[in-house]
């Protein structure tokens, strides 16, 4: 798999793309749900930068019924790998980040419960 680092920077430089790319270092999969749960924003706004990410080669999605899941794809270079690596560590504790993990865990319904909320 090819990653233009031009495509991989312009996603990073994107306060909302990369605030989804820093919960899915941590998580195998998350639901859209539960980006805007964290991200405390609105469905489209979400989805419209998940998208740009899967284009870019960063993330995959799966469908579930009516639900979107996505997840860090496992093809990702190695040098990319650790570009999101490196990058999770050095802001996972400083804001939003911080905040958007907090927001997640405390997550009502969340994907594996019933329903999505």
């Amino acid at each position: 798999m090819d990653i233009k680092p031009t495509d991989l920077f312009s996603a990073l430089s994107h306060a909302t793309r990369l605030r989804c790319l820093m919960l899915l270092m941590q998580h195998d999969e998350l639901c859209v749900c539960e980006f805007t749960h964290a991200l405390a924003a609105v469905q489209p706004h979400i989805s419209r930068n998940l998208a740009q990410l899967r284009k870019a080669g960063l993330v995959l999605d799966r469908r579930d019924g009516l639900w979107i899941h996505y997840r860090v794809n496992p093809a990702l270079p190695a040098s990319v790998v650790n570009i999101l690596n490196d990058s999770y560590k050095g802001l996972r504790h400083q804001p939003p980040f911080n905040e958007d993990r907090a927001l997640l865990a405390a997550m009502a319904k969340r994907p594996g419960a019933p329903r999505c909320a």
